[in-house]
């Protein structure tokens, strides 16, 4: 069984600063397909990577900033239904629930309202498709889970723990430092043929070490800070960057110390030459560094052959 990664879209967000696709993987596994957030343009970027709803099985949030879900309800309503290759039996999407240490956290979404109240809006064209299309009730189609995590700063902090199984992958996770968001998390996903890790928006963090452990790809996000200090942004939004984000060195420095197989730099906050992001990381990891862009793919591992 063959796996493949395509990273359908690579850009930070929410800004458009240039002609990448906002932030967006896939994993495909044999005949099906995972997705790990929905930022601008992936609908479009998965169909165009051969990607039918048909073959979709799960898709996970690494967090709720708007760059990372923005097009999750776009996606459900392209990939569902037969009239258009979609989904006609149950998909999930799991994420992160209520951020607990927020002041009115309680009365915020978590990923389970984001998408009901994201199918409630669009219940009259729901409902129209449904009855005029012959399509499955979208609804109950949809299974959302809210992960349960672990306090911040807790030991079991530290500590991967499962996120959902079947007979294709196991996916593990692990919380991340993105402040002020809560829960973060990167994701690992296990299959026959390798392993892919995916950090998701976090500060340089040990966790994520931990949970790459081994990988043979870490998908890790980069920002270029120089590229807004020499913009002028306010001094409240440089420091958002330099806590919640990771230089390219530090990327760097995670897949080393985790020995990973390759890195492969994604979510590029600020802009830069290819050759700038890659030779940061090279300074601190010696394995292969890809700057990644909209509809690259990577092999993983070696295919592993069906049972007869």
């Amino acid at each position: 069984m063959s796996v493949e990664l395509i990273t359908l879209g690579t850009a930070a967000g929410p800004a458009i600063r240039g002609p990448e696709n906002g932030i967006s993987s896939a994993l495909v596994v044999g005949d099906a397909f995972y997705m790990v957030d929905f930022g601008l343009g992936c609908s479009r970027a998965a169909h165009e990577a051969g990607l039918r709803g048909k073959d979709f099985v799960a898709g996970f949030v690494t967090h709720l900033h708007s760059d990372h879900v923005v097009e999750l309800p776009g996606f459900l309503l392209w990939n569902w239904g037969k009239p258009v290759e979609g989904f006609t039996g149950p998909v999930s999407i799991v994420g992160p629930g209520k951020d607990a240490t927020r002041t009115g956290g309680a009365g915020l979404s978590g990923t389970g309202e984001l998408v009901s109240h994201s199918l409630k809006a669009f219940s009259y064209d729901i409902d129209i498709r449904v009855h005029d299309e012959a399509r499955p009730e979208l609804a109950s189609l949809v299974r959302t889970v809210d992960l349960v995590t672990p306090a911040h700063g807790s030991a079991a902090a530290e500590r991967p723990f499962d996120v959902y199984e079947d007979d294709r992958v196991k996916v593990t996770g692990i919380l991340v430092e993105h402040p002020p968001v809560r829960p973060a998390l990167a994701f690992r996903f296990e299959t026959d043929a390798g392993s892919v890790v995916f950090s998701g928006d976090t500060a340089e963090c040990d966790a994520l070490a931990v949970l790459a452990t081994g990988a043979d790809v870490l998908v890790h996000e980069a920002v270029n800070l120089g590229f807004y200090a020499d913009k002028g942004f306010a001094p409240e939004f440089l420091n958002h960057q330099r806590i919640a984000h990771t230089p390219p060195e530090g990327a760097g420095r995670i897949a080393a110390a985790a020995g990973v197989g390759r890195l492969v730099l994604s979510h590029l906050a600020g802009r830069a030459e290819p050759q700038w992001w890659r030779s940061r990381a090279a300074s601190t990891f010696d394995g292969p560094v890809d700057v990644a862009v909209s509809g690259q793919r990577f092999p993983v591992g070696k295919p592993v052959l069906a049972p007869a």
